[in-house]
């Protein structure tokens, strides 16, 4: 039996966080913990005079412990008074992934309010613990994205967002592979909603930038297509085990890793270049991605990544091993023929 839990109530638009009180009284919502950092605090300004509230930065007042185990892997400490109602995540991936986790081990309601359209997280059941750890939270109560902060954000912060959705190409690629020869679950519908994501952004790369509201929606169906399926399989495949590997090699080498969806797109460019490799045929398209990355100037290779080529030919290589999901890494001798595949696909 499998629980499809989606948010209630999602409003995009300009001036759409103004429909946070409307929101609330709706989904009879009170007492809020705000969670925003310090570059998006005008934002979480905006909501404590419409619904009052607690506000909490999670980068100065949380202590995060990341273990394996979920049930003890976020500590958060600090937070004065314990009877909120709800949690409201303001900002980027990592704060909303913050608010998202304190919000499912308080079983509380979650409302996300992203900053920026910079992954897929921000209406997803799945929250990053950092070291190239997932895990499984609630999807949002209501999501709320208003159109005139997200176009104002950093464009490095919506290329990566780009990166992000165009990755679902290849995640899918990948869930086809593991259902064909480890006779995984598949979700057509799960899988076609993620496609489709990926088809729009790529097929309107010149126009995210005059209209993020495509990719917006976009970064929204891809979390509504993880929900569905039960997984994040829909979305995340090889392209993300290979940016989960740079972030543990960052950590071991003490490198400053790229964005998540960054690093996701240069990993979407390998990941199609290898099924195109498989199938004998153009299923990848990783060319077509290539340029289509290069339109929302997102990183295309190691050196506009900002990272070392040898920490990219070592994180192809870990990346089969970051966690046990079948994909098109599996195919392929990556200890051996990492840094020629990297060569061949003009990575490195």
């Amino acid at each position: 039996m499998k629980k499809i839990e989606l948010p209630r109530k999602v409003i995009v638009g300009e001036g759409a966080i103004y429909e946070i009180k409307n929101v609330c009284d709706e989904l009879n919502l009170k007492s809020p913990l705000i969670f925003s950092g310090n570059f998006t605090k005008k934002f979480a300004d905006i909501i404590q005079g419409e619904i009052g509230g607690e506000f909490v930065n999670p980068d100065e007042e949380i202590h995060l412990t990341i273990v394996r185990r979920f049930s003890k892997s976020v500590d958060f400490e600090n937070i004065k008074n314990q009877n909120f109602g709800f949690v409201c995540g303001i900002g980027g991936g990592s704060t909303i992934d913050k608010a998202k986790i304190y919000a499912f081990n308080n079983k509380l309601p979650f409302i996300s309010i992203p900053t920026a359209a910079s992954h897929d997280g921000i209406a997803s059941p799945y929250a990053s613990i950092g070291g190239g750890v997932s895990v499984k939270t609630n999807s949002p109560l209501a999501v709320i994205a208003d159109i005139r902060i997200i176009s104002n954000a950093p464009k490095n912060l919506t290329a990566s967002g780009f990166g992000d959705a165009i990755s679902n190409f290849t995640a899918v690629l990948d869930w086809k592979l593991a259902r064909d020869e480890k006779n995984e679950y598949f979700g057509d519908y799960a899988a076609s909603l993620s496609n489709m994501s990926a088809e729009i952004v790529m097929q309107n790369s010149k126009k995210i930038f005059s209209d993020i509201s495509i990719l917006v929606e976009a970064l929204l169906s891809s979390s509504v297509a993880m929900a569905i399926a039960g997984s994040s399989r829909p979305s995340s495949g090889s392209e993300h085990l290979f940016s989960h590997a740079l972030d543990v090699l960052s950590e071991k080498y003490k490198f400053k890793h790229a964005l998540h969806g960054e690093q996701c797109g240069v990993g979407t460019i390998i990941s199609a270049y290898l099924h195109e490799i498989y199938s004998h045929k153009n299923e990848g398209g990783w060319k077509e991605i290539k340029e289509a990355l290069k339109d929302v100037e997102a990183p295309t290779n190691a050196k506009e990544l900002g990272i070392d080529k040898e920490y990219i030919i070592e994180a192809l290589k870990f990346a089969p091993k970051v966690r046990d999901r079948y994909t098109i890494f599996n195919k392929f001798n990556l200890e051996k023929d990492a840094e020629k595949i990297l060569g061949e696909c003009k990575v490195i």
